[in-house]
């Protein structure tokens, strides 16, 4: 492994207490599994409990992530930067400082597009609950955070210390407070669909103002191929 981390729900700073545990991660397979025609075990799913806790794994070969990387990927960058760490070496603190140079001004579309998924889950549900609210909330602090900042910052309570909606920890109790308690009144629906446009709204400014490269540079794509090659053939301290 050169790294696993927790994401999802504990992540994002809103873990109910029958949550389980989003443990992704980047794993290295031998030399002699990937220079054949065939390549085995790119990604890696499991679900499995863990000293009694239910965990949800996806690992992907580092060449995987590393495109990934390269491909405006929130989900890689999140799960890269995520300060929950199970697993760590050395040359993931070399890659955390690597990735800082694949953050593009067009991040942005990954969290338009995630944001839209959530708020359809939304709005198709009845009741309405709040745990898809909060996830499109969420992502759009994210990318805005992201697109101003060029940080990765997933943890909902800690964005909404900077953009301060007075909404989130009403939300937050509802989906704390289980499935029955957790649905959303009719009449509030149009105050949060008002909320998700001005948010959305709000991440194309911050790109269009964004200084981040189009594309990540020539300098970074050398040393990730650089840091392949090394941990393929010589492995991870």
């Amino acid at each position: 492994m050169l790294f696993a981390t927790i994401s999802g729900a504990h992540l994002y700073g809103i873990p109910s207490p029958d949550s389980d545990y989003d443990l992704r991660g980047a794993h290295v397979l031998p030399l002699e599994k990937v220079v054949g025609l065939e390549v085995r075990d790119e990604t890696v799913e499991d679900s499995r409990v863990i000293e009694g806790l239910e965990m949800d794994i996806v690992s992907h070969d580092v060449r995987k992530f590393f495109n990934l990387l390269l491909k405006k990927n929130g989900y890689v960058l999140e799960q890269l930067y995520s300060p929950l760490v199970v697993h760590t070496t050395p040359e993931h603190a070399e890659l955390k400082k690597i990735a800082k140079g694949c953050i593009t001004r067009h991040h942005s579309h990954h969290y338009f597009g995630f944001a839209e998924t959530q708020w359809k889950l939304f709005d198709k549900e009845r009741p309405r609950r709040a745990k898809p609210l909060l996830y499109v909330y969420r992502v759009l602090l994210t990318g805005i955070h992201l697109m101003r900042t060029a940080e990765v910052e997933t943890n909902l309570l800690t964005l909404n210390e900077e953009f301060r909606l007075p909404y989130v920890a009403d939300l937050v109790a509802r989906k704390l407070a289980g499935p029955e308690r957790s649905s959303l009144a009719d009449a509030d629906i149009a105050f949060h669909e008002s909320e998700y446009q001005r948010l959305r709204a709000d991440l194309q400014a911050a790109h269009e103002a964004c200084k981040a490269p189009e594309l990540p540079s020539a300098d970074t794509r050398a040393a990730l191929d650089d840091l392949l090659v090394r941990v393929r053939t010589k492995g991870v301290a």
